[in-house]
């Protein structure tokens, strides 16, 4: 994540992964929920992997016009496997988008007519990305370029019936000062100072029964990129390496019918060192399918 940041923060309101029955958005749910999704490690770009490994272009690369928010460079729409596609026509964000409260949201669900005031856009820019091949390998399985395991994250029931995950209070990540979910693992530290595993991507592939009595919202702080897709459409974009930057989806504006189940897919890629934190608050009802195929040994 971005080095001169203060230490950042990633909020999600999310969607929790609960098994509960449609229509019980109102019932108080478990004490604790898992939500499960596939972590993959990665050399960073100046590294020197051993044997026929390579190290991964996109990974400490500052962007042409430097860290920041970058947005527009993924597609509004999944690709039919389920993953983001890289298209590189993005811009460095100079203002983003609000919504008549204030609160900024991503630039594709800009509506005039409810209100929103549209994002003020510099120089065009890939975000530190080379390219849509490069792209690729962050969130599939590549014996040459990652490796990958499951990823379970802990979510606690607060007062207001919300659920949290916050790295500065998982018993799992406090003593580390950071979420560092595969310290020593995979390809392992990488040493230097601090020596934490930081080159990752985190993917979660989630359901929800729609509700449309209740509200549905997410709300993020977070870096480095952060991608949230609806239904298959995008609700947030959070692209580039940057310090903490906030987006908020109100999931009532998107014409979703009640009582229907849609998917909800969440990327996340840590590609700067310093410090790495992951906070996620989440209020819907959000069960969590099989994660996909993965593999911790390669070919």
């Amino acid at each position: 994540m971005f080095s001169i940041a203060p230490r950042t923060t990633f909020l999600l309101l999310l969607a929790a992964g609960f098994s509960m029955p449609a229509g019980a958005m109102g019932q108080q749910g478990p004490a604790t929920i898992q939500l499960t999704g596939t972590v993959r490690d990665f050399y960073e770009r100046t590294a020197s992997p051993p044997g026929c490994l390579r190290a991964h272009p996109d990974f400490e690369q500052v962007p042409d016009h430097g860290y920041g928010l970058y947005c527009g460079n993924i597609d509004i729409a999944l690709d039919s496997h389920g993953k983001p596609v890289f298209n590189g026509n993005g811009f460095k964000v100079l203002q983003q988008a609000t919504d008549s409260q204030g609160r900024p949201i991503c630039w594709a669900l800009v509506d005039s007519a409810l209100g929103d005031t549209a994002e003020v856009r510099g120089d065009e820019d890939a975000g530190g990305i080379l390219s849509w091949r490069s792209f690729k390998r962050w969130f599939r399985d590549r014996p040459r370029w990652n490796l990958s395991q499951p990823l379970t994250l802990t979510f606690n029931r607060e007062s207001d019936g919300s659920y949290v995950f916050d790295d500065t209070i998982d018993p799992n990540y406090q003593s580390l000062g950071g979420f560092f979910p595969i310290e020593n693992q995979l390809f392992g530290n990488p040493g230097g100072s601090p020596d934490r595993n930081f080159h990752f991507t985190f993917e979660l592939q989630t359901e929800f029964t729609y509700d449309d009595s209740a509200q549905n919202t997410f709300e993020f702080i977070g870096d480095d990129d952060v991608w949230v897709f609806v239904d298959g459409q995008l609700v947030i974009d959070l692209g580039g390496v940057h310090g903490a930057s906030s987006q908020y989806a109100d999931l009532n504006r998107l014409g979703l019918e009640d009582g229907q189940t849609y998917s909800l897919h969440f990327f996340f890629a840590e590609r700067h060192r310093t410090q790495s934190n992951f906070r996620i608050v989440t209020n819907l009802q959000l069960g969590c399918p099989d994660p996909p195929p993965m593999t911790a040994a390669f070919d």
